[in-house]
């Protein structure tokens, strides 16, 4: 796809940016708002004029736009030096480099290895360090409520989204973003649990959130928790 030139429109009283983009995948006109900003994407040139799909859905496009303008306002300052502090599992651990086989979280503290450091950088080491726990905490957990759910799985995929938590595919390829590490165990239950009862029922409908509900009674004040912090769980500015 091509990418247009930056323009404004105003909308509600909100001066809201974006960009048209057209693309031979899509089928219909449709307005994508992320952490990037305001994207209109036709089908073709001559399919309609963006201002006026903007216009109808102005509603929608600037609670999203404040949204995500929040998430960045809120981002924390991370600075990728030993002695910061980085959240795991809900609580903060000070980051120490030291001689080591291999990196590991002891202690309360997120232990690199020096020679690791040295190669590469404390940012990519701690990266790798949470992708490697996600992934067996991942498991662990996905393999523990699958039985008692009774659903089976694919498998699970350590995903690099910004924003998106989970998902679930209709072949059972679990989705799971791995900065939910930063978050508490009862968070990445809840969106485990949300993502396998996909299995089950496909559509967010009421026999959906029964399901989930019956093995995460909280599931409601999980999904908050979700919604009020999930600039804490941005990693690096590259998240934003």
């Amino acid at each position: 796809m091509a990418k247009a030139q930056l323009r404004e429109i105003d909308l509600l009283g909100d001066t809201i940016e974006y960009e048209v983009r057209h693309s031979t995948d899509a089928t219909k006109p449709r307005i994508d708002v992320d952490i990037h900003g305001v994207t209109v994407v036709l089908p073709e040139p001559e399919w309609t004029e963006p201002t006026e799909l903007l216009r109808e859905n102005a509603a929608w496009v600037v609670e999203k736009t404040r949204k995500y303008d929040k998430y960045r306002e809120q981002a924390p300052e991370r600075t990728f030096e030993e002695g910061e502090c980085f959240p795991y599992l809900g609580q903060p651990h000070e980051v120490v480099v030291e001689q080591r086989p291999s990196s590991s979280v002891i202690d309360g503290k997120l232990r690199l290895a020096q020679y690791h450091v040295t190669e590469t950088s404390i940012k990519r080491v701690l990266e790798t360090l949470y992708r490697r726990n996600a992934r067996q905490r991942f498991e662990r957990r996905a393999n523990h409520f699958a039985d008692e759910m009774d659903v089976e799985y694919d498998c699970i995929e350590i995903r690099n989204q910004r924003t998106r938590w989970g998902s679930c595919s209709t072949n059972g390829t679990l989705g799971l973003n791995w900065r939910l590490m930063m978050a508490p165990p009862e968070i990445i239950d809840y969106i485990i649990i949300h993502e396998l009862a996909h299995l089950r029922e496909a559509n967010h409908d009421p026999e959906f959130w029964s399901l989930v509900a019956e093995y995460d009674p909280k599931y409601e004040s999980h999904a908050e928790w979700l919604q009020e912090n999930s600039a804490r769980l941005i990693f690096s500015d590259d998240d934003l």
